[in-house]
Protein backbone atom coordinates (compact mmCIF):
# COMPACT_ATOMS: atom_id res chain seq x y z
CA UNK A 1 0.00 0.00 0.00
CA UNK A 2 1.61 3.24 -1.14
CA UNK A 3 1.54 6.49 0.80
CA UNK A 4 -0.64 7.99 -1.91
CA UNK A 5 -3.31 5.43 -0.97
CA UNK A 6 -3.35 6.74 2.61
CA UNK A 7 -5.17 9.86 3.86
CA UNK A 8 -3.05 12.97 4.55
CA UNK A 9 -1.96 13.42 8.17
CA UNK A 10 -0.56 16.15 10.40
CA UNK A 11 1.33 13.64 12.52
CA UNK A 12 3.95 11.14 11.36
CA UNK A 13 3.54 8.20 8.94
CA UNK A 14 6.36 5.68 8.57
CA UNK A 15 6.45 2.85 6.02
CA UNK A 16 7.84 -0.58 7.01
CA UNK A 17 8.45 0.64 10.56
CA UNK A 18 10.40 -1.89 12.70
CA UNK A 19 8.30 -2.81 15.72
CA UNK A 20 10.88 -4.89 17.62
CA UNK A 21 12.44 -1.77 19.23
CA UNK A 22 8.96 -0.70 20.40
CA UNK A 23 7.95 -3.92 22.19
CA UNK A 24 9.30 -5.43 25.39
CA UNK A 25 10.36 -8.72 23.79
CA UNK A 26 12.56 -6.80 21.29
CA UNK A 27 11.52 -9.27 18.58
CA UNK A 28 9.21 -9.36 15.59
CA UNK A 29 8.66 -7.80 12.19
CA UNK A 30 7.71 -4.38 10.87
CA UNK A 31 4.40 -2.55 10.56
CA UNK A 32 3.31 -1.92 6.98
CA UNK A 33 2.64 1.61 8.25
CA UNK A 34 3.15 3.23 11.66
CA UNK A 35 0.98 6.29 12.34
CA UNK A 36 1.74 8.66 15.23
CA UNK A 37 -1.14 11.18 15.24
CA UNK A 38 -0.64 14.80 16.23
CA UNK A 39 -3.88 14.92 18.22
CA UNK A 40 -7.33 13.31 18.47
CA UNK A 41 -8.66 15.21 15.44
CA UNK A 42 -5.73 13.99 13.32
CA UNK A 43 -6.53 10.39 14.33
CA UNK A 44 -10.25 10.87 13.62
CA UNK A 45 -9.67 12.39 10.18
CA UNK A 46 -7.22 9.63 9.24
CA UNK A 47 -9.50 6.77 10.28
CA UNK A 48 -12.56 8.38 8.69
CA UNK A 49 -10.78 8.58 5.32
CA UNK A 50 -8.86 5.27 5.51
CA UNK A 51 -10.21 2.50 3.28
CA UNK A 52 -12.40 0.31 5.54
CA UNK A 53 -10.64 -2.91 4.52
CA UNK A 54 -7.27 -1.72 5.87
CA UNK A 55 -6.63 -3.32 9.30
CA UNK A 56 -5.80 -1.01 12.21
CA UNK A 57 -4.08 -1.86 15.51
CA UNK A 58 -3.20 0.38 18.45
CA UNK A 59 0.22 -0.04 20.10
CA UNK A 60 1.08 1.20 23.59
CA UNK A 61 4.35 0.35 25.34
CA UNK A 62 4.34 -3.09 23.72
CA UNK A 63 4.55 -4.99 27.01
CA UNK A 64 1.93 -7.74 26.77
CA UNK A 65 2.53 -8.33 23.07
CA UNK A 66 4.18 -10.72 20.64
CA UNK A 67 4.63 -9.16 17.19
CA UNK A 68 5.05 -12.08 14.81
CA UNK A 69 8.11 -12.18 12.56
CA UNK A 70 6.14 -11.46 9.37
CA UNK A 71 5.14 -8.04 10.66
CA UNK A 72 1.76 -6.38 11.09
CA UNK A 73 -0.48 -5.67 8.08
CA UNK A 74 -2.21 -2.34 7.60
CA UNK A 75 -1.66 0.52 10.02
CA UNK A 76 -0.29 0.41 13.57
CA UNK A 77 -1.29 3.49 15.60
CA UNK A 78 1.01 4.68 18.36
CA UNK A 79 -0.13 7.44 20.70
CA UNK A 80 2.89 9.57 21.60
CA UNK A 81 3.53 12.65 23.74
CA UNK A 82 0.35 14.53 22.72
CA UNK A 83 -1.63 11.70 24.35
CA UNK A 84 0.53 11.29 27.46
CA UNK A 85 -0.88 14.04 29.68
CA UNK A 86 -2.40 13.37 33.11
CA UNK A 87 -4.33 15.98 35.14
CA UNK A 88 -6.47 15.98 38.27
CA UNK A 89 -10.01 16.98 37.27
CA UNK A 90 -11.30 17.04 40.83
CA UNK A 91 -10.15 15.99 44.32
CA UNK A 92 -10.33 12.26 43.56
CA UNK A 93 -10.40 11.98 39.74
CA UNK A 94 -7.64 11.95 37.11
CA UNK A 95 -8.12 12.61 33.40
CA UNK A 96 -5.46 10.66 31.49
CA UNK A 97 -4.39 10.51 27.86
CA UNK A 98 -4.37 7.11 26.18
CA UNK A 99 -0.58 7.26 25.76
CA UNK A 100 0.18 7.93 29.44
CA UNK A 101 2.04 5.23 31.36
CA UNK A 102 0.81 3.57 34.53
CA UNK A 103 3.83 5.05 36.31
CA UNK A 104 2.83 8.61 35.31
CA UNK A 105 -0.81 8.03 36.31
CA UNK A 106 0.07 6.70 39.76
CA UNK A 107 2.70 9.40 40.38
CA UNK A 108 0.27 12.16 39.42
CA UNK A 109 -2.33 10.60 41.71
CA UNK A 110 0.19 10.64 44.58
CA UNK A 111 1.03 14.32 44.00
CA UNK A 112 -2.69 15.15 43.99
CA UNK A 113 -3.36 13.15 47.18
CA UNK A 114 -5.48 10.55 45.38
CA UNK A 115 -5.18 7.02 46.80
CA UNK A 116 -6.38 3.76 45.27
CA UNK A 117 -4.49 4.03 41.98
CA UNK A 118 -1.13 2.78 43.29
CA UNK A 119 -1.52 -0.59 41.55
CA UNK A 120 -1.30 1.13 38.15
CA UNK A 121 2.39 1.70 38.99
CA UNK A 122 2.96 -2.00 38.39
CA UNK A 123 1.13 -2.36 35.06
CA UNK A 124 3.80 -2.06 32.34
CA UNK A 125 1.72 -0.30 29.73
CA UNK A 126 -0.25 2.76 28.70
CA UNK A 127 -3.74 3.86 29.65
CA UNK A 128 -5.05 2.76 26.25
CA UNK A 129 -3.66 -0.73 26.69
CA UNK A 130 -4.74 -1.41 30.23
CA UNK A 131 -8.20 0.08 29.70
CA UNK A 132 -8.67 -2.24 26.73
CA UNK A 133 -7.63 -5.40 28.60
CA UNK A 134 -8.84 -4.52 32.12
CA UNK A 135 -5.26 -4.63 33.37
CA UNK A 136 -4.70 -5.37 37.02
CA UNK A 137 -2.24 -6.31 39.74
CA UNK A 138 -2.02 -6.67 43.51
CA UNK A 139 -5.72 -7.26 44.04
CA UNK A 140 -7.13 -4.45 41.90
CA UNK A 141 -7.98 -3.97 38.23
CA UNK A 142 -9.01 -1.13 35.95
CA UNK A 143 -12.73 -1.84 36.36
CA UNK A 144 -12.37 -0.89 40.06
CA UNK A 145 -11.25 2.66 39.27
CA UNK A 146 -12.48 3.55 35.75
CA UNK A 147 -15.17 6.21 35.43
CA UNK A 148 -15.28 6.34 31.63
CA UNK A 149 -13.06 6.46 28.57
CA UNK A 150 -12.97 8.11 25.17
CA UNK A 151 -12.45 5.94 22.12
CA UNK A 152 -12.13 6.63 18.41
CA UNK A 153 -13.78 3.94 16.32
CA UNK A 154 -12.69 2.58 12.95
CA UNK A 155 -14.86 5.19 11.19
CA UNK A 156 -13.15 8.04 13.03
CA UNK A 157 -16.04 8.79 15.37
CA UNK A 158 -15.33 9.74 19.00
CA UNK A 159 -17.36 8.02 21.72
CA UNK A 160 -17.45 8.31 25.51
CA UNK A 161 -18.00 4.88 27.08
CA UNK A 162 -18.91 4.33 30.72
CA UNK A 163 -17.73 1.40 32.80
CA UNK A 164 -20.89 -0.59 32.03
CA UNK A 165 -20.33 -0.19 28.27
CA UNK A 166 -17.01 -2.03 28.33
CA UNK A 167 -18.24 -5.49 29.35
CA UNK A 168 -15.24 -6.06 31.60
CA UNK A 169 -14.28 -9.54 32.72
CA UNK A 170 -10.87 -10.86 33.80
CA UNK A 171 -8.27 -9.30 31.43
CA UNK A 172 -10.96 -8.63 28.80
CA UNK A 173 -13.22 -5.89 27.49
CA UNK A 174 -15.82 -5.79 24.73
CA UNK A 175 -13.99 -3.03 22.84
CA UNK A 176 -13.99 -3.90 19.13
CA UNK A 177 -10.74 -4.37 17.22
CA UNK A 178 -9.69 -1.11 15.61
CA UNK A 179 -11.07 1.04 18.42
CA UNK A 180 -8.40 3.29 19.91
CA UNK A 181 -8.64 4.45 23.54
CA UNK A 182 -7.51 8.10 23.50
CA UNK A 183 -8.38 9.09 27.10
CA UNK A 184 -9.78 7.75 30.36
CA UNK A 185 -10.88 9.00 33.77
CA UNK A 186 -9.94 7.14 36.93
CA UNK A 187 -11.44 7.76 40.37
CA UNK A 188 -9.65 7.06 43.62
CA UNK A 189 -10.16 8.38 47.16
CA UNK A 190 -8.52 11.04 49.31
CA UNK A 191 -5.11 10.01 50.66
CA UNK A 192 -1.82 11.30 52.02
CA UNK A 193 1.00 11.49 49.45
CA UNK A 194 3.46 9.89 51.89
CA UNK A 195 1.21 6.87 52.44
CA UNK A 196 0.51 6.59 48.70
CA UNK A 197 4.25 6.63 47.98
CA UNK A 198 4.84 3.98 50.61
CA UNK A 199 2.28 1.69 48.94
CA UNK A 200 3.87 2.34 45.52
CA UNK A 201 7.28 1.47 46.99
CA UNK A 202 5.87 -1.75 48.45
CA UNK A 203 4.43 -2.75 45.07
CA UNK A 204 7.67 -1.90 43.26
CA UNK A 205 9.73 -3.94 45.70
CA UNK A 206 7.38 -6.92 45.39
CA UNK A 207 7.60 -6.80 41.59
CA UNK A 208 11.38 -6.48 41.61
CA UNK A 209 11.70 -9.46 43.96
CA UNK A 210 9.39 -11.79 42.05
CA UNK A 211 9.53 -10.83 38.35
CA UNK A 212 12.35 -10.78 35.75
CA UNK A 213 12.01 -7.04 35.13
CA UNK A 214 15.57 -6.64 33.81
CA UNK A 215 14.96 -9.15 31.01
CA UNK A 216 13.41 -8.85 27.56
CA UNK A 217 10.01 -10.22 28.51
CA UNK A 218 6.33 -9.64 27.86
CA UNK A 219 4.84 -9.64 31.34
CA UNK A 220 2.38 -12.32 32.47
CA UNK A 221 2.09 -14.86 29.67
CA UNK A 222 -1.05 -16.76 30.66
CA UNK A 223 -4.25 -15.82 32.45
CA UNK A 224 -4.83 -17.40 35.85
CA UNK A 225 -7.44 -20.16 35.33
CA UNK A 226 -10.29 -20.33 37.86
CA UNK A 227 -8.94 -21.73 41.10
CA UNK A 228 -5.32 -21.83 39.90
CA UNK A 229 -2.21 -19.69 39.57
CA UNK A 230 -0.74 -19.94 36.08
CA UNK A 231 2.85 -19.87 37.37
CA UNK A 232 2.22 -22.81 39.70
CA UNK A 233 0.73 -24.90 36.89
CA UNK A 234 3.71 -24.13 34.65
CA UNK A 235 6.12 -24.98 37.45
CA UNK A 236 4.35 -28.24 38.25
CA UNK A 237 4.56 -29.21 34.57
CA UNK A 238 8.36 -29.04 34.84
CA UNK A 239 8.72 -25.99 32.59
CA UNK A 240 10.82 -23.71 34.81
CA UNK A 241 13.86 -22.71 32.73
CA UNK A 242 12.60 -24.58 29.64
CA UNK A 243 14.19 -23.21 26.43
CA UNK A 244 13.38 -23.22 22.74
CA UNK A 245 15.97 -21.46 20.58
CA UNK A 246 16.59 -18.08 22.18
CA UNK A 247 13.35 -18.17 24.19
CA UNK A 248 13.15 -19.34 27.82
CA UNK A 249 10.61 -19.80 30.59
CA UNK A 250 11.85 -17.53 33.38
CA UNK A 251 13.61 -19.23 36.28
CA UNK A 252 12.46 -16.38 38.53
CA UNK A 253 8.75 -16.36 37.63
CA UNK A 254 7.42 -19.22 35.49
CA UNK A 255 4.53 -17.19 34.03
CA UNK A 256 7.08 -15.00 32.21
CA UNK A 257 8.77 -15.86 28.92
CA UNK A 258 12.15 -14.31 28.17
CA UNK A 259 14.10 -13.43 25.04
CA UNK A 260 17.58 -14.45 26.20
CA UNK A 261 19.25 -12.63 23.31
CA UNK A 262 18.29 -13.15 19.70
CA UNK A 263 15.03 -15.10 20.00
CA UNK A 264 12.55 -14.81 17.15
CA UNK A 265 8.91 -14.18 17.92
CA UNK A 266 8.09 -17.60 16.46
CA UNK A 267 10.40 -19.20 19.05
CA UNK A 268 8.78 -17.24 21.88
CA UNK A 269 5.27 -18.15 20.74
CA UNK A 270 6.20 -21.79 20.12
CA UNK A 271 7.66 -22.03 23.61
CA UNK A 272 4.41 -20.68 25.02
CA UNK A 273 2.46 -23.31 23.08
CA UNK A 274 4.79 -26.04 24.37
CA UNK A 275 4.14 -24.87 27.93
CA UNK A 276 0.37 -24.93 27.30
CA UNK A 277 0.66 -28.46 25.91
CA UNK A 278 2.65 -29.74 28.91
CA UNK A 279 0.27 -28.16 31.43
CA UNK A 280 -2.71 -29.73 29.62
CA UNK A 281 -1.01 -33.14 29.50
CA UNK A 282 0.15 -33.18 33.13
CA UNK A 283 -2.70 -31.38 34.89
CA UNK A 284 -5.64 -31.28 32.50
CA UNK A 285 -5.87 -27.49 32.61
CA UNK A 286 -6.12 -25.38 29.45
CA UNK A 287 -3.98 -22.26 29.85
CA UNK A 288 -5.24 -19.21 27.97
CA UNK A 289 -2.82 -16.64 26.56
CA UNK A 290 -2.85 -13.27 28.31
CA UNK A 291 -0.19 -11.88 25.97
CA UNK A 292 -1.69 -10.74 22.68
CA UNK A 293 -0.10 -12.22 19.56
CA UNK A 294 -0.47 -10.18 16.37
CA UNK A 295 0.73 -10.08 12.79
CA UNK A 296 1.84 -12.51 10.12
CA UNK A 297 3.67 -15.72 11.08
Amino acid sequence: MSESALPPVRGKLTAQAPLAPLVWFKAGGAADWLFEPKDVADLQDFLAALAPEVPVMALGLGSNLIVRDGGVPGVVIRLGKPFAKVNASDAVTLTCGGGASGILVSSTARDAGIAGLEFLRSIPGTVGGFVRMNGGAYGREVKDVLVDCEVVDRKGQLHTLGLADLGYTYRHSDLADGMVVVAARFRGEPGEPEAIQAEMDRISAAREASQPLRSKTGGSTFKNPDGHKAWALVDAAGCRGLTLGGAQVSEKHTNFLINTGEATSSEIEALGEEVRSRVKQTQGVELEWEIKRVGRP
